[in-house]
């Protein structure tokens, strides 16, 4: 899916390392930069590629998800604003399934630089009743960063819900998850881990409340460990369908529980809080360890 991403025919040349381009019916801003290849699209401000030069595709996306307007793109990093879950419809909110606007771009010779932006309007207000402006930056390069500012008079939950490529999901372990989770696989029940790892040998989905900065995914199959920071979160949590719920998604291969992983950087047991002098903020940093 990757490659098809890069191959897409130029739209409209942005600047040296940016080009638009349409995938589906969705116009996507595609980086080839020296150090780095990477895609985003205009609905949802939604990262769908990050590959540093010389390494393997970090980020996940299903090969059959459907690029359709309004519908949500199954992998990537899709922003969950502003609730999280259920608590709304759609689930995971509204923000993933609008367009945004490219606001700003500027590169160098190290990363490209980009901010879109998402305003309140009759629809989003028919959903949820608050006047707000959302931007999502995002600094790509051999690091990638991705920020987003919610400015309004409100309180919020979401989540940057990374999918990210594996080798072998019985193969992975994260750690720096902390021990107290939420299981919503076993009805919201509370549970404890020892060690604050995570294994995948079932459906995994987890809420841990007490994470620490960082979560590592050690991808033992594929020979790398990709390091996850997290800023201004009170949560993360850690997701794979498994075996017989990836074979009931219509956007997701009966197989492809096996090549993902979801460590997604959160604000769901303390709400975000924006107030009209102070922006709430959530972010995440994506690093890749040396190959061992």
């Amino acid at each position: 899916m990757t490659e098809k991403i890069f191959s897409l025919p130029v739209v409209n040349q942005l600047s040296p390392y940016l080009s638009q381009r349409q995938i589906g019916d969705l116009p996507v801003i595609v980086v080839n930069h020296p150090k780095v290849r990477a895609a985003i699209t205009l609905q949802g401000a939604q990262l769908i590629a990050w590959q540093p030069h010389g390494e393997q595709p970090v980020i996940w996306l299903s090969e059959k998800t459907a690029f359709t307007s309004g519908k949500a793109i199954r992998g990537g990093v899709p922003i969950c604003w502003p609730w999280f879950g259920p608590a709304g419809q759609p689930s995971h909110g509204f923000a993933r399934n609008l367009p945004w606007t490219l606001s700003a771009h500027d590169e160098n010779s190290d990363n490209v630089m980009l901010t879109l932006v998402l305003e309140s309007n009759e629809q989003t207000k028919a959903l949820w009743p608050h006047e707000f402006t959302l931007f999502a930056r995002f600094r790509l390069g051999e690091h990638c960063e991705i920020e987003l500012e919610a400015h309004g008079d409100y309180q919020s939950s979401g989540a940057l819900h990374s999918y990210f490529q594996v080798a072998d999901i019985n193969q992975v372990e994260v750690s720096g998850l902390g021990t107290h989770f939420i299981d919503k696989v076993n009805d919201g029940a509370e549970g404890s881990s020892v060690d604050g790892k995570q294994r995948y040998a079932g459906q995994v989905d987890r809420i841990y409340t007490q994470p620490e900065d960082c979560s590592l995914i050690h991808d033992k199959a594929g020979q790398r460990i990709l390091e996850i920071y997290h800023h201004h979160h009170s949560d993360v949590v850690t997701w794979n369908p498994g075996v017989e719920l990836s074979c009931s998604m219509s956007d997701m291969a009966n197989e492809g529980f096996q090549t993902m992983v979801c460590v997604e950087t959160a604000r769901i047991s303390s709400p975000m809080k924006s107030a009209p002098e102070k922006p709430a903020r959530l972010a995440t940093t994506f690093r890749l360890r040396k190959k061992r």
